[in-house]
């Protein structure tokens, strides 16, 4: 998620925005994000009724946590790309942009 922080004018510049969303709680975002050196874009709490998004979404794993999955939404709310990658696998972000820049010129 830092690396979404430092590409955060590039993602604008495709006319996206960038919102991360986890099972955890508030404060525990609050602590991570300053540990991290803050992150300017929202984190979003799934935490009550605890893992609902993570299940709409179908990330849910067996251990009842989230995957760390990345989903591109067009603007009509279609999702138009779906990652979902090990906990200690970094997505390339090279491949999101090459999504969102045909998702912009559509």
């Amino acid at each position: 998620m830092p690396s979404y922080e430092d590409a955060l004018d590039d993602f604008e510049g495709l006319n996206t925005q960038v919102l991360g969303i986890s099972v955890d709680s508030v404060p525990s975002h609050e602590a991570w994000q300053k540990s991290v050196g803050g992150i300017s874009y929202p984190l979003l709490s799934d935490f009550y009724p605890q893992g609902k998004v993570t299940d709409i979404y179908g990330v849910r794993n067996e251990g009842g946590m989230s995957e760390r999955a990345l989903f591109v939404i067009d603007k009509e709310g279609i999702i138009q790309f779906i990652d979902v990658h090990p906990i200690g696998e970094l997505p390339d972000n090279e491949e999101i942009f090459e999504v969102l820049r045909k998702l912009e010129n559509q």
